[in-house]
């Protein structure tokens, strides 16, 4: 979950630990979940940091590219795999023409830009008519929001301009979008240790099902509609 400019090393250390293995993976599977079959179709990791995403969807025959605005994250994510097609940008101001892809994909971003509505309106408007946009944002509602929350107020500064999501709250800011939600899913329905992850994890897609309440991670599928004129 953690990502921000200038913390790639941190990224990394999530990335190794246990707990990030676990949490990174059930996000990742829900968010690829939603997406569905991307082989051949054209697809944006927006805000795609190091890339692991990006080569995800590219594996699964994607015709997919990546955009992020940190230099460090986007000289990383070449460096471990030079094959990836990926440049630095704003994401609240995408060098694409209107409908571009078939699919844009963004994992917690939103929660760390500075213009939310704008980020959205480009993905939707990069999106071809009847694309989706899938998207992964961190939970109002559970302990790893409130621990975070606290870290800001002591001076994070990585937590400190975060913002997280509750399903309700996304739903609204897609439609305002112009995107029409046709799914949301929790995920990460644990504590932020490592032994509760591996306690929970196995029934976590089952938990997700059901309910985003008390989830720390949060994905929404969302179509843009055909133009009826």
């Amino acid at each position: 979950m953690p990502k921000a400019i200038g913390l790639s090393s941190r990224y990394r250390a999530w990335h190794s630990s246990g707990l990030g293995q676990i949490t990174e993976g059930l996000e990742r599977n829900l968010l690829l979940e939603l997406a569905g079959p991307v082989a051949g179709k054209s697809v944006l990791d927006l805000g795609c940091g190091d890339g692991r995403l990006l080569s995800d969807l590219q594996k699964r025959g994607a015709l997919a590219q990546g955009i992020d605005a940190d230099p460090e994250m986007v000289a990383q994510a070449k460096a471990s795999n030079p094959a990836l097609d990926i440049q630095e940008g704003d994401a609240a101001n995408l060098p694409y023409a209107d409908g571009s892809f078939d699919l844009v994909i963004a994992n917690t971003l939103l929660c760390l830009v500075a213009n939310r509505a704008k980020t959205l309106f480009e993905a939707a408007r990069v999106l071809k008519p009847g694309g989706r946009f899938v998207i992964g944002e961190l939970g109002r509602y559970s302990l790893w929001a409130a621990i975070r929350r606290v870290k800001g107020w002591l001076g994070s500064d990585l937590w400190r301009n975060s913002r997280f999501s509750s399903s309700t709250a996304l739903r609204r800011e897609l439609e305002r979008a112009g995107l029409a939600v046709t799914a949301a899913r929790g995920a990460v329905f644990y504590p932020p240790w490592r032994w509760a992850a591996r306690l929970v994890a196995p029934f976590d897609r089952l938990l997700g099902h059901q309910t985003t309440f008390g989830a720390a991670y949060i994905a929404t599928s969302a179509r843009k509609p055909y133009d009826e004129r």
